[in-house]
């Protein structure tokens, strides 16, 4: 009777004892955790699921298994394991957290390159000596004097511009005394050869057009500009003969100015002709030239991967010149999308993790599919929704948290050393 009794005493202890630590979380835990740590003091470890950090106090957050996957977050295939983690305001202020939000933004993809100013070649006028002479006087005497449209630049002296002139007025007179028929057709084609030939030696027709009425022939031949612009060149001096092919003077219109840019292959399919273009010079701080893609090289450059392109801007106040290097930008409007900081994204080898806020200290981990990078912002394609909120700075300590955690635990993870008291 009294060894019944014995047996029947143990057996309710042990169920009580049994109900004890079931109530204490001693036993019954999460099969898939290992261990309870500190996320302050990683180096405590205890089986107590209830238990407290004995160094701060804090409450002991689960280290899962090696290949384990928590009942809350279930993930399909052979991936990472992400679980909700929790780390502390104190905790994140200490490491530097700072926080972003999923926005909806304009997206603008912005191709830049360096270019070299030169003239528009449609807008230079270089003048050749197309006849034999002296030059009899320079009005102008060194490179960048303004000049206006018909202001003169030299006059030749040149005896055989005199005979070519005689010839002219010679065939006027004649013409003058033939009343009609065959005759006088015979000298309008006589006069209109005269006429050309002389313009093949730089005169304009406005003076043709004077000799006709004046019937003088001259000796001097004047080299008048035919735009406003600045003179570019002058390399011959005054009194000095020359000959035909000598180069007198070259006159620039800087009111448009050329920019010439090499964009890599890659680029191409960016390229637009009539493409708007913004470009800046280091010698106007704040300041932007507008223009346009007047031009795309077919030719691409074999050894440099590059095409060349020109840019054609408005150069009214003259102040981009010619051999100045410059910045160009080509923006292109690529729509609208969820954007995410550079920042915020963490690259994991072929994924990327970012970490979603869900409040009261608790992070998220969660992988995200991104688009183009727009500058200093990540196009997300998938993963995230608009409005809500990632860690946008300290992501490298807060992924260290959530390991120490268990919350983001990769099968090639090495399974860290029991530390036994």
């Amino acid at each position: 009777m009294n060894r019944r009794k014995f047996i029947l005493l143990s057996s309710i202890a042990a169920v009580a004892g049994v109900a004890g630590c079931q109530r204490k979380g001693l036993v019954g835990t999460d099969p898939n955790v290992d261990y309870y740590t500190c996320t302050m003091h990683p180096s405590v470890r205890s089986q107590d699921r209830h238990g407290k950090c004995p160094i701060c106090s804090m409450d002991l957050v689960p280290v899962l298994k090696k290949g384990a996957v928590a009942a809350a977050t279930p993930k399909a295939g052979s991936g990472p394991v992400l679980n909700e983690f929790s780390v502390p305001a104190e905790r994140q202020q200490q490491i530097g957290v700072t926080y972003a939000t999923v926005e909806r933004k304009p997206l603008k993809h912005v191709v830049r390159s360096v270019g070299l100013v030169a003239p528009d070649r449609r807008r230079r006028q270089e003048f050749v000596a197309r006849v034999e002479g002296y030059v009899q006087k320079l009005y102008v005497t060194s490179p960048g004097e303004p000049v206006e449209e018909g202001q003169p630049l030299l006059t030749i002296y040149s005896p055989e511009l005199s005979t070519a002139e005689r010839e002219l007025v010679n065939l006027l007179e004649t013409r003058d005394r033939i009343s009609a028929g065959e005759g006088k057709t015979g000298a309008d084609r006589s006069i209109d050869a005269a006429r050309r030939r002389l313009e093949q030696w730089n005169i304009t027709p406005k003076q043709i057009a004077e000799l006709e009425k004046t019937r003088k022939p001259s000796e001097f031949l004047t080299l008048n500009s035919p735009f406003k612009g600045v003179v570019e060149d002058v390399p011959v001096e005054q009194g000095r003969k020359v000959m035909i092919g000598d180069h007198l003077v070259n006159v620039a219109d800087l009111s448009v100015v050329w920019v010439w840019a090499e964009f890599y292959e890659d680029e191409l399919s960016m390229l637009e002709k009539g493409q708007k273009v913004t470009v800046t010079a280091k010698a106007y701080p704040g300041q932007t030239f507008e223009g346009v893609l007047g031009l795309i090289n077919p030719f691409l450059a074999e050894m440099k991967r590059t095409v060349k392109v020109r840019v054609d801007i408005p150069n009214a106040d003259r102040k981009l010149r010619p051999g100045m290097y410059v910045n160009i930008e080509l923006a292109m409007d690529m729509g609208e999308g969820l954007t995410i900081p550079v920042s915020a994204a963490m690259p994991t080898g072929s994924q990327t993790l970012v970490f979603v806020d869900k409040g009261e200290g608790k992070l998220e981990p969660r992988f995200i599919q991104l688009g183009r990078k727009y500058g200093e912002i990540y196009e997300v394609l998938k993963g995230v929704k608009e409005g809500e909120r990632l860690v946008a700075s300290a992501n490298f300590l807060i992924d260290a948290e959530s390991k120490v955690q268990g919350a983001v635990k990769s099968f090639e993870e090495p399974v860290p050393a029991e530390v036994k008291p």
